[in-house]
């Protein structure tokens, strides 16, 4: 099917809008996995860099989807925030406040597709299958940190 005009620019507007997240999720992962200290540094500054990677290959699936329909992918991040508290735990928990806003974006963009363009459907679907696997990760890391303080109190 073919989008009309009106569907057309609104996706166009959501996957910039994805591409700015994804954009400022490769800073954000690359900063933290430089502020990483402790004894667990190896593997998590590990993951944090393979998330980096992860965020420029989701900004660069979002471009080549909003040129593929007639755009121009934009040369902005979103606004990144700074805690200055860089432990562990924390940029964990910024890192699930940042996936569930990409995951918002990828379910407004099925919304919106829905019935109306099956390769954004399919490019929304395994976008979000993605993310809700990653937000699960990082619960999961933040469980282990809670029970690890629980345990040390």
């Amino acid at each position: 099917m073919i989008l009309s005009d009106n569907v057309k620019e609104k996706a166009i507007d959501i996957l910039n809008k994805i591409l700015e997240l994804e954009m400022s999720g490769v800073i954000i992962y690359t900063h933290y996995s430089l502020m990483i200290v402790g004894h667990n540094r190896i593997p998590i500054v590990q993951w944090m860099k393979e998330q980096a990677q992860e965020g420029l290959r989701h900004a660069s699936e979002a471009g080549e989807m909003i040129v593929h329909f007639g755009g121009h992918p934009s040369l902005n991040i979103s606004k990144i925030s700074e805690s200055y508290c860089h432990n562990t735990h924390q940029m964990l928990e910024e890192s699930l406040e940042h996936e569930k806003g990409s995951l918002m974006l990828y379910y407004k963009l099925l919304d919106l597709v829905s019935g109306k363009s099956i390769m954004l459907e399919e490019y929304a679907r395994k976008l979000i299958v993605e993310e809700e696997t990653h937000i699960g990760e990082v619960e999961k890391m933040l469980k282990n940190t809670h029970i690890k303080d629980r345990c040390n109190a």
